[in-house]
């Protein structure tokens, strides 16, 4: 099972696979293991990973799934791996490790445990990977679903997927507001980030695990990959794993 998969410095993409942290040479569709995580937690997986600025990879886990969104709490962790492939459990007890992403000034990692509800910030030292003094941002509201992937644009605002929710919505970090709702033809959106040739289009990702063919009739779209444009906004390009 895939969690993610991000750019690489040396080429080709590493990818969160199982508890694997994979490298992925795209040219021969060969992977390699390079790191496993939780080998305490054997019926864990990864889930959501992204790389900071300085090219250090950080991913989580999460507990095994009865159903999706539905998983043994308090297994998951987060994790970093650095260039030389040393893993550091930065969290524990953590139910769906989920978004992240850093600040324009790279001192704040944006964080989301989905069960919790709520996007959370720490203090970043982006030298040592160090994180504390954590605090809720956004606490999601009755309807909003869960949260799930997210991206930050170039003015430092948030973009959060929610998961049963069928919406990205756009927060302000420094006020706790949401700014806009973006609505998609589906319930379960799960992660976005910018593309295209400057980075103004979001591009979206659903699933279709877990509906019924009720709810797959009424969403045939449900699974699908969405482009919104005309939001006004731009992204950053991803950073690449320097290991």
């Amino acid at each position: 099972m895939v969690g993610f998969a991000v750019p690489r410095r040396s080429g080709g993409y590493v990818a969160g696979v199982g508890r694997s942290i994979m490298a992925v040479d795209w040219s021969t569709q060969v992977m390699t293991s390079l790191v496993e995580v939780d080998e305490d937690e054997p019926n864990n997986r990864l889930n959501d990973g992204k790389v900071d600025p300085i090219g250090r990879l950080l991913a989580g886990t999460m507990g095994k799934e009865e159903r999706p969104a539905e998983v043994q709490r308090q297994q998951g962790s987060l994790f970093s791996v650095t260039s030389d492939l040393t893993v550091t459990r930065h969290l524990d007890q953590v139910d769906i490790s989920n978004g992240l992403d850093w600040s324009l000034d790279q001192r704040t990692l944006f964080y989301i445990d989905s069960l919790s509800l709520t996007v959370d910030a720490f203090d970043y030292n982006s030298n040592t990977g160090h994180l504390g003094n954590r605090r809720v941002v956004y606490r999601l509201e009755e309807g909003e679903g869960l949260p799930d992937g997210m991206t930050v644009d170039v003015e430092g605002r948030l973009w959060v997927a929610c998961y049963n929710g069928g919406r990205v919505i756009n927060i302000d970090p420094n006020t706790g507001v949401r700014l806009q709702t973006v609505s998609l033809p589906v319930t379960k959106t799960t992660s976005c980030c910018f593309g295209g040739p400057d980075y103004s289009d979001l591009y979206v990702t659903s699933a279709s695990l877990g509906l019924d063919q009720s709810g797959r009739r009424q969403q045939p779209l449900a699974g699908g990959t969405f482009r919104v444009t005309g939001l006004g906004v731009k992204g950053r390009p991803s950073n690449s794993f320097s290991g």
